[in-house]
């Protein structure tokens, strides 16, 4: 690999990794409202969590890049803050993953908290146990592997972003340049033999990540059986 493909490996690895860590702290308190809450309003907030799945990314890259520009209110007042602009940076780049991949974070931890028995938890409450005891001690140890199955899934459908990065982010080396981009630069430019390596990259380690979920799933529903 060229030295710019290195820097969009380290771009790609640090969004990933941050999207899905910040998904977690997001997702999981909207999964557990989720799965608690009953109204005739539901299926239209499960529909707009679960929207980035069948909506083409260039359209919410599209609006997002609406939204971050220097003369909204977004852009003004995170420029405000931050003394940079929100489009064409990395930090646009990590807002809109969050918004792209958010799904496949909250719907397997929805699915976990809808299976928990509810049994547990009264118990845990009658033994005094507050609410955030139950999630540490409860909650958190019956549901692990869902938690690294969603934080996986993030992090694999992060790596694999083109269409919203390329709107919001456009192809900075260093900034906002991920391996999809940079896969398309090669191809672009006929540098196949870089394009062979980036692909092959891409693919052999998505495949070894959900063999890797895979198994963990597979382990939880022995100790289960």
């Amino acid at each position: 690999m060229v030295s710019s493909d290195w820097l969009a490996v380290i771009v790609t690895l640090k969004l990933a990794f941050f999207t899905s860590l910040i998904l977690l702290l997001i997702g999981t308190p909207l999964a557990w409202w989720m799965s608690r809450w009953q109204s005739a309003f539901k299926p239209f907030i499960q529909a707009i969590v679960a929207l980035p799945l069948i909506l083409p990314p260039t359209v919410l890259g599209f609006y997002l890049l609406v939204a971050f520009a220097p003369d909204t209110w977004v852009g003004q007042l995170w420029q405000g803050i931050s003394g940079q602009q929100l489009a064409f940076s990395f930090s646009g780049i990590l807002i809109g993953s969050i918004f792209y991949s958010l799904p496949f974070v909250v719907q397997p931890l929805h699915s976990a908290f809808v299976q928990l028995n509810p049994r547990y938890l009264d118990v845990a409450q009658t033994m005094g146990l507050s609410g955030w005891q139950r999630f540490l001690r409860l909650i958190l140890p019956l549901t692990r592997s869902s938690f690294i199955t969603a934080f996986g899934l993030s992090f694999a459908h992060t790596v694999g972003e083109f269409g919203v990065v390329l709107m919001i982010g456009g192809n900075i080396p260093g900034e906002t340049q991920v391996l999809s981009i940079a896969l398309f630069d090669h191809v672009e430019s006929m540098q196949y033999s870089q394009a062979h390596q980036l692909a092959g990259g891409l693919l052999i380690s998505s495949l070894l990540l959900l063999a890797l979920l895979y198994r963990i799933n597979g382990r939880r529903e022995a100790l289960w059986k």
